[in-house]
């Protein structure tokens, strides 16, 4: 992850040199403020953070990583009024700011995949949604599935997606983190992992090497659904095209009231932070334009 936050941070140094001509298409860059994210994410915006900081050292941004259930208590709390998160909120927690008088901004900034791992001596390489929804269900299976977290947004979107109220207890578990995942499903190759994509894109320096003995297993969707004629991989062509069936949209939901402390947010929806989810495996909100100088041929 590291040579890739260089190429980044290189990528932002020459394009300083164009800084007139981006200054209007970048957002506006503004004051200081805490954000809280979805632990699920925690690899790309830390590649973000990095190049930020690297941009612009005189400012900062404080980032704390939850789980979704954890993450939405901070914020309707008033502790936290920024937050990375994979769903809009809801009609009743919006009333709960609109009493305040506060308008919420929702921005969309990427297009994720739930990514199914497993390690890369298991000789499955696909999975159906059905055979999903029956793992979540609770039936009899000889495939077990590995979440990050209880109260995590990859539960809560499995949960929706197969119509199920509570977790079985058989064939499903939950750890605390996306890393003990990664690491239990290289030590358990008979176990499907379920994280966000840019876990096995980007992955922490220290889960490399975990990382590069995993794969990523081919997904059916639900027949009638785009995407149930054959299995798909988590890639961005197939996210763009709408056919892999486990994609969310990654949203900044910003309850501030105002405009003031949204430098970082700034600078994720900009071209740059735009180029950064382009390279981890992400689909960007705004896929960034390139420039190509058509110079003259002079022939004698």
């Amino acid at each position: 992850m590291k040579s890739f936050v260089f190429v980044i941070v290189s990528i932002f140094v020459i394009s300083c040199s164009r800084e007139k001509k981006q200054t209007k298409s970048q957002p506006e860059i503004l004051g200081i403020k805490d954000i809280i994210v979805d632990e699920s994410f925690a690899p790309i915006i830390e590649d973000e953070y990095m190049v930020f900081r690297s941009s612009y050292p005189e400012l900062d941004v404080n980032l704390t990583y939850k789980p979704e259930v954890q993450l939405l208590n901070i914020l309707l709390s008033d502790s936290i009024r920024i937050a990375i998160m994979s769903r809009e909120l809801t009609k009743t927690e919006i009333e709960r700011f609109e009493k305040k008088n506060i308008k919420i901004r929702t921005i969309p900034i990427a297009t994720d995949a739930i990514a199914l791992i497993t390690h890369k001596s298991n000789t499955d390489s696909t999975i159906t949604l059905d055979e999903i929804k029956s793992i979540m269900k609770g039936n009899p299976t000889e495939r077990n599935l590995v979440f990050d977290n209880p109260n995590s947004s990859t539960v809560r979107y499995l949960k929706e997606l197969t119509g199920v109220n509570e977790l079985p207890k058989k064939g499903i578990y939950a750890f605390k983190s996306s890393a003990e995942v990664i690491k239990y499903a290289h030590n358990n190759p008979g176990t499907i992992g379920v994280i966000g994509i840019n876990w096995m894109k980007q992955p922490p320096v220290e889960l490399e090497t975990l990382v590069d003995n995993l794969k990523t297993l081919a997904v059916k969707n639900f027949a009638g659904l785009p995407g149930a004629d054959k299995f798909y991989k988590p890639n961005q062509n197939n996210l763009a095209i709408g056919v892999y069936a486990l994609k969310r949209t990654l949203y900044i939901i910003d309850c501030q009231g105002g405009s003031s402390g949204t430098e970082f947010a700034a600078f994720i929806q900009g071209d740059i932070g735009q180029r950064i989810i382009l390279k981890s495996g992400l689909l960007p909100d705004k896929i960034p334009t390139r420039e190509i100088i058509i110079r003259k041929t002079i022939t004698p």
